[in-house]
């Protein structure tokens, strides 16, 4: 009967978390280049495999690696990735990684992101483009030239989040592992005047919250049946005491 009410419980808490998740995903349904938040849950058993009790316990987060579909937006200074990378930034807690290629150009003619970190080159240095050489023009393989001249290029590189990753800022992710730079320019890219949508889909995430919030209310009333049957066995074994 107590393995009844540890099961729920762990349930009961799995289900919390998927909650959150989930939530977070549907706050974040329209924020440039977000990657939706999975969770991966395990069973443990407990006992000889003849009489074992199965529990839920959650084996970490990790980010889907469904892309997001691209939009125009016609700017020189917004950049989609094409393929599995990522574009470095320079930030007061680190290198950051993120898929939002929403770029500008500092007075000083540093690019960085929307929130003002320095866009690093593949070298990890930060970026510096002479505004007034002319426009930027950006080829699919990250260089960036004016005029016809290289000036530069942007770093793409090739990032594992892992589990239990660390989110940062709007979209990005804090660069725990090791990031190196992508030298097999023909599996990923940029494409100029585009950015990348989240990956969310909130029709998904809302049909998933409708059913983890009954999954959820189905442990709360197991806890309850669970509840009322030891209340039920104390008064019984209390009144043959007495």
């Amino acid at each position: 009967m107590q393995d009844s009410l540890y099961v729920a419980l762990s349930a009961q808490v799995a289900l919390e978390r998927r909650l959150t998740t989930i939530a977070d995903n549907v706050a974040n349904a329209s924020t440039v280049g977000f990657r939706a938040t999975q969770v991966k849950f395990e069973e443990v058993l407990t006992g000889p495999l003849s009489d074992s009790t199965a529990f839920v316990r959650t084996g970490g987060t990790y980010l889907s690696t469904a892309k997001g579909g691209f939009k125009q937006t016609g700017a020189e200074l917004d950049f989609a990735i094409r393929g599995d990378a990522w574009f470095s930034l320079q930030s007061p807690d680190g290198q950051i990684m993120t898929r939002d290629g929403r770029f500008s150009l500092t007075p000083e003619g540093q690019l960085v992101s929307v929130e003002g970190y320095p866009v690093l080159d593949a070298g990890g240095s930060p970026l510096q483009i002479n505004a007034a050489a002319g426009p930027v023009v950006v080829s699919g393989d990250g260089f960036i030239r004016q005029n016809g001249q290289q000036v530069g290029a942007l770093g793409l590189f090739e990032f594992d989040p892992g589990p239990n990753f660390v989110r940062y800022g709007n979209s990005g992710v804090v660069a725990t592992g090791s990031a190196e730079a992508v030298v097999d320019l023909a599996s990923a890219g940029v494409v100029q005047g585009f950015v990348e949508d989240s990956n969310v889909n909130p029709v998904l995430e809302m049909s998933r919250l409708i059913m983890v919030q009954r999954a959820f209310e189905g442990a709360s009333a197991a806890i309850k049946q669970t509840e009322s049957t030891f209340g039920q066995a104390v008064r019984t074994l209390g009144g043959g005491n007495g």
